[in-house]
């Protein structure tokens, strides 16, 4: 699953600099991921 998140490059360059910031971004990343 990590490596599907991988593919979104937000999630990979981790352009969000709080950690709260970036954990929204991967529930975001993971349900588009699960909707597929």
């Amino acid at each position: 699953c990590f490596s599907k998140l991988k593919q979104f490059r937000r999630v990979a360059t981790r352009f969000e600099k709080t950690a709260r910031n970036y954990r929204a971004v991967v529930t975001l990343a993971a349900i588009v991921l699960w909707m597929r």
